[in-house]
Parts: C-alpha cells; sequence; structure tokens
C-alpha cells in the first residue's frame, strides 16, 4: 500500500503501543480490541508488509469514528486518525473500499448527500423559502440537518427568526464535503465538493453553521486543503452566545438539569467549548460529564449509522450510561447528529434536547 513515510512511523508507533486503549468509544462500546487505535495500526502495518491485502482490513477502517480521542490523549504525539484517513483514501484510489462505503461516496457525487436524498421535509422547505432573499448573513444547516433531521433543521431557523435576525438559508445548499471527507479522506472529489461550498459562501460576509461537523470542515479542513473562502465563517453556538449577550435573542432559564453533550469537532477541532455553556446555562441549569470540553466521549453519528447502526446504538447508550453515573436525567446537545444517535436509544424518562428545544419550548 502506498502510504506516506510519516504515517508509516505513526503505524509502526502505534501497533505496540497501549496507551490509547481506555479511550476509544467505539472499543468501549463493543469491548472488541479490534476497535481500538493499537488493533488498526496492526492491520495496516500487515498490509504495508504485504502480508494481508488491503481489502481484508477495510471493515475494521471504517469502524473508526475519526473523533481524534486517541489523538488527544497520546503524550508521545501519535495520530492514528491521520493513518486511517490515509488508509480510507488509498482503498479509494485502489478501487477496495467496501461496497457499502462505495454506496454513501456514490450519493455525495450523484446527489449531494450521503444519503442520497433528492428532497427536503415540507416544513423545511416551506422555512427555508422564507429567507430566500440575499442578506448579508447566510444560515448553513448542512446535509445531515435538511435531510435527515428537518425538524432541528427548522428550529434552528424559528431561534434565528426569534432574534430577529436578517438572514438567508440556500434553498440548493452545497454539501460542506464534511462527508467525503469521513469516507475518502482528502481525495480530489472531497476538495471539489469543498470549492463548490466555498463558491457558494462567498458571496456572503457572515456564515453562521449550524452542524458543528460542516464548521470544522469549513474552518479547519478547507484551508488545510487549500479551499478558500470569504466569508466570516462562526458556529452557530457562537452566534448565540453573541445574540444572547446582545439581548438580541431573549431566553427563559428552563430550570431543566442537564449535562452538556461537547462535540469533538468544537471541544477538540475548534476548541469551541464555552461559547456553548454560555447559551446552555441561561437556559437550564448545567452540569457536567466527567469526561467533558476536550476530553469528551463520542456519542454516534448519523452516517456511521448507516452501516453499522448497532455499534452506534452501543455507542450512544454508553454517553446515556455517563450522564447517569453523574446522576443527570437529560442531555442538551449542539450536534444534530448526537442528537439524533441519542434520541434514538434514550429511555422514557431521560431527556435528550438539542438547544433549539431549549430555545422554543
Amino acid at each position: 500500500m502506498i502510504m506516506s513515510e510519516k504515517s508509516k512511523q505513526h503505524v509502526d508507533s502505534c501497533r505496540f503501543c497501549w496507551m490509547c486503549h481506555h479511550i476509544c468509544p467505539i472499543g468501549n462500546a463493543t469491548g472488541q480490541e479490534r476497535n481500538t487505535a493499537r488493533a488498526r495500526a496492526l492491520g495496516i502495518s500487515l498490509v504495508n508488509r504485504e502480508a494481508i491485502d488491503l481489502s481484508e482490513i477495510m471493515d475494521n477502517i471504517y469502524e473508526c469514528c475519526t473523533c481524534g480521542a486517541c489523538v488527544h490523549d497520546c503524550i508521545t504525539g501519535w495520530d492514528p486518525v491521520m493513518f486511517t484517513k490515509e488508509t480510507r483514501l488509498q482503498a479509494a484510489l485502489e478501487d477496495k473500499l467496501p461496497d457499502y462505503i462505495n454506496k454513501l461516496v456514490d450519493n455525495c457525487l450523484e446527489t449531494g448527500n450521503a444519503y442520497g436524498k433528492a428532497a427536503m421535509c415540507s416544513d423545511l422547505t416551506e422555512a427555508i423559502a422564507r429567507h430566500g432573499k440575499k442578506t448579508d448573513t447566510l444560515l448553513f444547516l448542512g446535509s445531515d440537518a435538511r435531510y435527515m433531521m428537518c425538524k432541528q433543521a427548522k428550529g434552528a431557523i424559528e431561534v434565528l427568526e426569534r432574534a430577529g435576525v436578517d438572514f438567508s438559508v440556500l434553498s440548493d445548499e452545497p454539501d460542506s464535503g464534511a462527508a467525503l471527507d469521513f469516507l475518502i479522506g482528502a481525495a480530489d472529489e472531497t476538495k471539489e465538493q469543498m470549492k463548490k461550498c466555498a463558491g457558494a459562501l462567498d458571496g456572503y460576509k457572515t456564515v453562521v453553521v449550524y452542524d458543528p461537523n460542516d464548521a470544522k470542515a469549513i474552518k479547519q479542513l478547507y484551508p488545510e486543503y487549500g479551499v478558500q473562502t470569504k466569508a466570516k465563517v462562526v458556529t452557530y453556538t457562537t452566534y448565540l452566545a453573541e445574540l444572547i449577550k446582545s439581548g438580541a435573542l431573549k431566553v427563559k432559564n428552563t430550570g431543566k438539569a442537564v449535562v452538556y453533550q461537547d462535540p469533538y469537532q468544537l471541544s477538540r477541532d475548534l476548541g469551541e467549548t464555552e461559547e456553548p455553556r454560555t447559551v446552555i446555562s441561561a437556559l437550564a441549569e448545567l452540569s457536567e460529564f466527567h469526561l467533558n470540553r476536550e476530553e469528551t466521549v463520542f456519542a454516534g453519528n448519523i452516517l456511521m449509522a448507516q452501516y453499522m447502526p448497532k455499534v452506534m446504538e452501543l455507542v450512544a447508550k454508553r454517553r446515556i450510561f455517563n450522564a447517569e453515573a453523574v446522576g443527570a436525567k437529560a442531555i442538551v446537545t449542539s450536534s444534530v447528529s448526537e442528537y439524533a444517535s441519542l434520541k434514538a436509544v434514550a429511555e422514557d424518562g431521560f431527556g435528550i434536547y438539542s438547544i433549539e428545544d431549549l430555545i422554543l419550548g
């Protein structure tokens, strides 16, 4: 397998190291050694030594959620996410992707979203139509919200309406490229999709990005891949914190006792931890998980649920167990994808809220 010398060095270092064994959210949920960074490195090293074929390890390569907990926890600076994504890219180049991943990639290229959806729900379509006029501010909803969680996307629009913000929403919003980056890494197709999206953003002074996954792509990955956008890009949670601080968005504390599920894209990748807490503290009584902020634990996502739904259920249930361990009976999250995962498995009596849920009541 063709792999950079840097990734080979990281693979050979990780394959005999157990230091992040305890931190992988997939491994902790499944209890399987194969889901650790060490096991993944062992598999890749066997391919590099031509002991096995690349196709033999690809199911395992796609069991990684690329959350970066292993990277964050590594005191020696090794990066399993780097070599995992590089392996995915090489598999795409060698036409050795699993069929279920090829299907998602084809959907991204043919329909503009990983789910192959051609239309949004009617309520969201109507809400978007109210904001078809060009303004200085664009609300970027993202494919997960638009096609898989339209109620939450509609709620995001209604919150900004309540604050009196003059904003636009694109009826033909392009995909940010985040899904393709997860599936096949820094491929030409990924960069082309990102460039198309960046071009659509350039006509606005401010772009408010609703989904943390898209925010990571636009704010962090675009510059890494040489994709430029002229707009000022802010996360939805940062924007809401500013609206509350200015008094434009008037909120009432519900008194609900909640813990906040930090999306790793905001906390670890973008360094945003306090802005969501500013918002949530104005809406509810906030306490914390044992592992929070940069130490957060992945709670599942919509994309991986397309090909490993049972594992995503286990991951989400484990995060709810973590909440119950600190006496919490409700979780609030700013990630539409984690919201979907947690909501799908929460038992009666345990609350799962988005920020929009708390604001709109």
